[in-house]
Formats: C-alpha cells, structure tokens, sequence
C-alpha cells in the first residue's frame, strides 16, 4: 500500500473511530487497514490512534496530524479530478432524514433537485433513529438537536423550537395553563389534571417534561413513540403534547392546536446537515447546497 493510501486509511479510521467501518468504506479486509495505520505508525515513530476493543480515539499526536492529512488527501484528490464542472450531474445520491421533516421538507428539495437534474437519482431514507453514515453507505443527513463529538463535517442550516400545544376543544374543557405548575400531576386535582401526551424518542423520562433548569413532574395519560401518533392524539382532545414546531406549524396555522405556555420555551433546537470527511461527489454538494439554501430561508438561521 503506498504512503497516501495509509493516509487514506488514517483519515477514514479516524473519522469513523473503527477501524471495521473504515474496511467497509474503503473496500479493503479489516487486517489490510490495521497494516496500514501500523506502517504509518511505524514511519512516523508516533502513536496515532489508542484502540481497544471496544473504542478507537486519536492520539495528541493523531490530531495534530489529522487535518494536515485530510487538506493533503484533499490537494491529491483535486489533481486527479477532471475539468467537468459544466457536465451532467449524474449517479445515485443517498439521503437520510427525520420522517416528519423529512416529508415536509426534504422531500421538495429532492424533487427540485431531481428536475434540474434528470441524470441523477436519490435514495431517501426517512427514519427517527440516528444512522451510521459509513455503514448505511449514506452522502448527507440532517440531523436535528445537539450533536455529539464526532469528525463528521458538519453545516447547520436553522434551528427548531419545542413546543407544548393541545386542540381548542382540550383547552375548552381543562382550561388554558398559564404556568408550569399547572402541568404538575397532583392527586388532589385529578378532575382537573391537564393530560400529557409523551412521545417516548423525544422524552427518555416519560412521566416529566424539562424547561431549561426547571423539570416538571406530568401526568403522562399516553405515551407513544412517534410524533405523528402524539400529534393525531392532540387533535383527538387527548391531551397537551410536546413536538418540535415544524411538525404543528401547519396545525397550528389553521387553528387545529394552539401553543401553550410559550414563554417557557427551551432554547430553539439546531439543524445540521452533515457527511463524512473527506472529498464529496459533485452531487453531493450540489445538493447541500440546494439544501442549505432551502432549508435556511424556511427555518431561520
């Protein structure tokens, strides 16, 4: 294997913090990628990943070396590209999302792109789970919330809100809260105890809702694991329940929820997207281009 080849495997190991995703990614055998980084090491006469069983992390050195790596791989990659700015996109791109934000916004991003573009196809995986981009062989996700530390590049391109909401007709019959407290399950009013709705993906803990510092004790009167489920359940007069404000924004424009207690709401939530390190296909960035633009004039920056 030549030098920029185990540099290629450097960048790809460190990125994925394993050294079986970086195999896969790079089409070569698990042994062939510990040589590899063992050879680097070895030239070098430094440590540049601590591995163990279970985890991979880079040294002092490895960081220090890590982003000289990728700008390198990144001039050697750029030689060998040819002058075809102009030409065709064309290939399969693969896209991952949230299911809701996904079909309200991802999915006319892809259709614009994909009309400008009629050489190209899109692959669009809608799910509420967190993927590994190298082991689902994934060119872009968005990602809502806080990331954790990882190397995967990343773009945000607005935020979103949580928010409390519950149809007209609940709040009829329960009365409007104007405080935090009102949530508070209590025996002593239990004819009067506002019903929460809990998606259990969003809220870990499902018998309570946190508000920045503040964390308050709900009566939970359902609990499911989609938004969408949460949602129907609102509109039925179920209860209050707590979504991300792209999710009702639509609802609550034409007055089938209303937001509550407002005032009280936790910071907004950002949206990122994001993709592996390294040099990316020409549709790959046409599209997070397309997307970023998109997505930053619908959410706010």
């Amino acid at each position: 294997m030549d030098q920029i080849a185990e540099w290629r495997v450097f960048v790809a190991v460190a990125g994925l913090r394993s050294f079986a995703g970086a195999a896969r990614q790079l089409g070569r055998s698990p042994q062939a990628i510990t040589r590899a980084v063992a050879a680097l090491e070895a030239r070098l006469g430094v440590r540049l990943l601590h591995r163990t069983t279970r985890s991979v992390t880079l040294s002092d050195e490895g960081e220090r070396y890590l982003e000289r790596s990728r700008r390198a791989i990144a001039e050697v990659d750029a030689l060998e590209v040819r002058d075809d700015a102009a030409a065709p996109l064309h290939g399969t791109l693969a896209i991952t999302a949230p299911v809701l934000f996904g079909q309200l916004h991802v999915v006319p991003i892809v259709s614009a792109f994909l009309q400008t573009h009629a050489e190209m196809r899109v692959k669009l995986t809608l799910l509420d789970r967190v993927v590994s981009l190298a082991e689902e062989g994934i060119d872009l996700a968005v990602r809502i919330g806080e990331l954790a530390d990882s190397a995967l590049v990343v773009r945000q391109v607005g935020h979103v809100r949580s928010v409390l909401v519950a149809s007209p007709a609940y709040l009829e019959r329960l009365g409007t809260p104007r405080t935090l407290d009102a949530l508070v399950e209590r025996p002593e009013r239990r004819d009067k105890q506002h019903a929460c709705i809990v998606v259990s993906g969003i809220t870990p803990v499902v018998d309570s809702w946190s508000f920045g510092k503040q964390r308050v004790r709900i009566h939970p009167r359902l609990v499911v694991n989609t938004a969408q489920a949460a949602i129907d359940a609102a509109l039925d007069g179920l209860g209050i329940t707590r979504v991300l404000s792209y999710q009702v924004a639509n609802l609550i424009a034409v007055g089938k929820l209303r937001a509550i207690l407002t005032s009280h709401e936790p910071d907004p939530v950002p949206v990122h997207l994001v993709h592996l390190p390294g040099p990316q296909p020409r549709s790959a960035v046409a599209f997070a281009e397309l997307a970023a633009t998109t997505l930053r004039k619908r959410l706010g920056r």
